[in-house]
């Protein structure tokens, strides 16, 4: 399995975490309250669309919401493939952070 980016990870724990909110705003919202960063929609959106190529992530469109003109949000939800990545990555993290000298900054 090829290795996640620390975006993709990100927005794949994001999407974990908001469950059936896990939309764009709600998404960029998690990342920035995480992060303390704001995270452009453009780099989210391709971000996304690649996770849900790689299969880490399925996407769908709910119904029109009720106010007039109301549109369809698209949720994402995280796929096996997608916890197994994060499961990975998590376990390289965690060996290459035991692997380093307990020092004072860390």
């Amino acid at each position: 399995m090829k290795l996640l980016s620390r975006t993709e990870e990100f927005i794949l724990l994001a999407a974990l975490y908001l469950k059936e909110e896990a939309y764009s705003v709600q998404i960029r919202r998690r990342l920035k309250d995480v992060t303390g960063k704001i995270w452009s929609y453009g780099a989210l959106f391709i971000s996304l669309e690649q996770l849900v190529k790689k299969g880490y992530l399925t996407s769908s469109l709910t119904d029109p919401l009720p106010e007039r003109g109301g549109r369809s949000k698209r949720i994402y939800s995280i796929t096996p493939l997608g916890h197994e990545a994060l499961k990975e990555i998590k376990q390289m993290e965690r060996k290459m952070w035991e692997a380093v000298p307990n020092t004072n900054g860390g």
